[in-house]
């Protein structure tokens, strides 16, 4: 028997010998009956005792109809619920190779037809076992997948008056070199189940330069020292198919919602639609629920979310008055509320922030008291005009965030936008009361080229004061930017990119500290 013969027999085989019964219940005169009415049937109906409500009825309507082969008793009878002997099996058998060998013929001409078609598919799956053994043999894990990322930054920037900016705020700018530095990240996303995720992002660079600072802070910065750490780590996990829980060693608030805007910016200050009094946070111990509608793919959700993170790493000491929920701790309770699906979204938000913050207190020669906080509780709200500490007070701040695309690339853009509002009460000289931020990102896919993307930013350079205990708030800002993605190859980008920030540090406190900026980015995913 050819081979190909035995391949298509061989599970018929098996499974008919198998279900035979002992030698012990043989029936020559059954086996002869069986055996000579083999070919008198060509119809399943022809079985007075096979109905269609029968569990195995088209499994044997397809092996009487199209391969003729089963056989009954001279009676018209099948009995399929009695035990078939070994000698049955066997004529059974003996009738479906017959049948088989008659097309024989046909199958033998189609082979040769495709002969040389049949040799280049097997050398392909050869191939591809090849290929896959080698894949497994040298993978460094079954449940670890790696994605890896290498930027170069070279650029420099400029103030409009370095002087008047240094006289007020003396060694602050001074960043107008030509600079080339970089930024090495390793991601590790890890499944146990297909469904959970445990992510470790890895990180390096030698970025303590002027992307660094506060006034001209690009979105993919990070300071670093040449010396590799983890520096995000958290895990989540579905509970049904509407939630998702994440708890995170190392994990930031926005790693918790849902993602509000379409625009990738240059300027850390447009991230997120805003990065100032509802989004930003430093890396924190924390966790979060997550809660989208289950709807059918492309059609509108509604989505629920809230997280809470200890900022700055409070939550990871020992500190009495820390640890995660410490009366000193920098806690961030953030919430959102969207509706929308891939192509359009608009969400609400909001966030409760208890920022510690130091009082300093002067009594001048006239035994007036005055009292001052420092930095650290205005960046807690994007307002970073420097003052000084000891008062933990919350911050309060609402946001709406959305975004909008065209059904197909071309002169309308993606739009994505932001606006923040802040506040919180307080005694305190110099510490603001209210702030507000805005922005509105453009971008442009396929721009000139299929693969290319042109982006246009503009907005407030962060939440900028509106109001100011004890002083005058007339902080506003405003910075804009440009750039365009050049896709060299699927994995190598050319990014080119300028940008003016007006008033970065506050027009009220810092004269001087308008900047103009350039940088090219080059991008190297693996």
């Amino acid at each position: 028997m050819k081979l190909f013969q035995q391949l298509l027999v061989a599970p018929a085989a098996i499974g008919l010998l198998a279900s035979g019964a002992n030698a012990a219940e043989l029936n020559i005169n059954g086996v002869s009956d069986y055996a000579a009415s083999a070919d008198q049937v060509t119809s399943v109906t022809q079985f007075s005792d096979v109905y269609p409500t029968d569990w195995a009825y088209q499994a044997l309507a397809n092996l009487v109809e199209q391969y003729g082969c089963v056989a009954g008793y001279p009676n018209g009878t099948f009995r399929g619920n009695r035990a078939m002997t070994r000698y049955e099996a066997a004529a059974l058998l003996n009738a479906c190779l017959d049948r088989i060998t008659e097309v024989t013929d046909e199958l033998r001409r189609l082979l040769k037809e495709f002969e040389t078609e049949l040799a280049i598919l097997k050398g392909r799956v050869d191939g591809l076992e090849a290929r896959v053994g080698e894949l497994e043999a040298t993978q460094f894990s079954t449940t670890t997948k790696l994605r890896g990322q290498a930027d170069f930054f070279t650029g420099a920037v400029k103030y409009a008056d370095r002087d008047e900016c240094n006289e007020k705020s003396p060694g602050s700018c001074e960043s107008d070199g030509f600079n080339f530095s970089y930024r090495y990240t390793l991601n590790l996303d890890t499944s146990f189940t297909g469904k959970d995720r445990l992510y470790t992002r890895l990180r390096t660079g030698n970025m303590d330069n002027v992307w660094t600072e506060s006034d001209s802070y690009l979105a993919d910065a990070k300071s670093g020292d040449n010396t590799i750490k983890v520096d995000k780590l958290w895990y989540s996990f579905p509970i049904g198919n509407e939630f998702k829980v994440t708890v995170g060693a190392l994990i930031e608030n926005y790693y918790m919602i849902e993602t509000p805007t379409r625009y990738k910016p240059i300027l850390k200050a447009f991230k997120l639609g805003g990065y100032g009094a509802v989004l930003g946070a430093s890396t924190g111990q924390g966790f979060g629920v997550q809660w989208r509608q289950d709807v059918d793919p492309g059609d509108a959700a509604f989505n629920l979310a809230v997280n809470y993170v200890a900022d700055g790493g409070d939550g990871a000491t020992s500190n009495s008055k820390k640890g995660m929920f410490g009366e000193d701790t920098d806690a961030y309770l953030l919430s959102q509320v969207g509706y929308g699906n891939r192509k359009w979204h608009v969400s609400a938000l909001y966030a409760l922030k208890n920022a510690q913050q130091d009082k300093v207190c002067v009594t001048d020669e006239l035994g007036v008291k005055t009292c001052t906080i420092n930095t650290e509780a205005k960046a807690a709200m994007g307002y970073s005009t420097p003052t000084a500490k000891d008062l933990a007070h919350p911050i309060h701040a609402v946001g709406l965030r959305g975004y909008w695309s065209p059904e197909d690339s071309g002169f309308i853009p993606t739009i994505s936008a932001g606006l923040d509002f802040g506040w919180a009460d307080s005694e305190y000289r110099g510490n603001s009361e209210a702030v507000k931020g805005w922005m509105v990102g453009l971008n442009w896919n396929d721009a000139f080229m299929e693969g290319n993307k042109l982006g246009l930013g503009f907005g407030s350079y962060s939440s900028y004061a509106t109001e100011v205990q004890g002083q005058k708030a007339d902080d506003q800002n405003f910075a804009i930017e440009g750039y365009y993605d050049f896709r060299v190859t699927d994995n190598i980008t050319i990014t080119p990119a300028v940008f003016w920030v007006d008033d970065a540090k506050g027009k009220h406190q810092v004269n001087g500290a308008n900047k103009f900026g350039g940088l090219v980015k080059t991008t190297f995913k693996f």
